[in-house]
């Protein structure tokens, strides 16, 4: 019983991490021109962790520059996977990649590729945002003007000030999955100070209100941590479950596109 908590709650946390770059995407028609909170370069590292062990690493990164449909774009992958030693428990090797406009922060192209234990998913998505159109390995969709994925989401999200939000606040925001654009609430819960490996950072709170019937199942409670600054990197992310708790830590970054202005130490 426990052990099949601990392995829920793993995927919980891992769901924590990418909602977190889903993060607020508010007026995604919006064109983000010039942003300054990312670059090609960035590369986060984060230690998941259940209790005192390690049961797994995360990273993101922009690694480069690409060509989507004639289209210049940032490649940005995101790595999830178990250590060794949780591998015996349930292996976990996730990457997902979106392809963003390099001006308007809007998804091109979006890739998931899941092996968690014996399960495994391959899904590739087309975005012709020019005559609002998803091509998929499952069909082709009708989509909104500027959809979002999983992903890019957050890219976006990353070029937006949330100086004047009040807690409590809610926003409505909308990504593209499976077929399906799904409606995700964000709940704003304030500022704190908070201590990872990578240091002392001012950062926001914030709680995605997963609904049913959605990308993931109303689990537990998320709450992730992001930078107080223009970057807004994930800091933290935490997930609560029945015994006790899991959170995911930035540990190392590097080629952030600037200063970190919430790092206090």
């Amino acid at each position: 019983m426990i052990r099949k908590q601990v392995l829920g709650a793993v995927r919980r946390l891992k769901n924590g991490i990418i909602l977190s770059l889903i993060f607020v995407a508010v007026a995604l028609s919006q064109k983000a021109e010039n942003q300054k909170a990312f670059a090609v370069g960035e590369k986060l590292l984060f230690d998941v962790n259940y209790g005192i062990i390690t049961a797994g690493y995360a990273e993101m990164t922009i690694p480069q520059f690409d060509t989507v449909l004639g289209n210049s774009a940032y490649k940005v992958q995101f790595n999830v996977r178990s250590t060794p030693t949780f591998d015996f428990f349930f292996e976990v090797r996730d990457r997902y990649e979106t392809y963003l406009d390099s001006a308007g922060i809007f998804p091109w192209k979006f890739e998931q590729h899941i092996k968690e234990g014996k399960f495994k998913r391959d899904y590739t998505a087309l975005f012709d945002q020019k005559n609002h159109k998803a091509k998929t390995d499952e069909g082709d969709f009708d989509i909104p003007a500027y959809v979002h994925d999983i992903m890019s989401a957050f890219y976006y999200a990353r070029t937006i000030d949330y100086s004047g939000f009040k807690v409590g606040q809610r926003v409505n925001l909308r990504n593209f999955f499976k077929g399906k654009t799904n409606p995700l609430d964000i709940k704003y819960l304030g500022k704190q100070k908070i201590t990872v490996d990578a240091g002392t950072f001012n950062c926001i709170i914030v709680e995605p209100m997963v609904r049913e019937g959605g990308l993931f199942k109303s689990e537990g409670r998320i709450l992730i941590w992001l930078s107080d600054d223009e970057r807004k990197i994930p800091v933290k992310v935490n997930t609560k479950v029945i015994i006790g708790s899991i959170d995911a830590e930035l540990k190392e970054y590097s080629g952030i596109n600037g200063a970190l202005k919430a790092k206090v130490q």
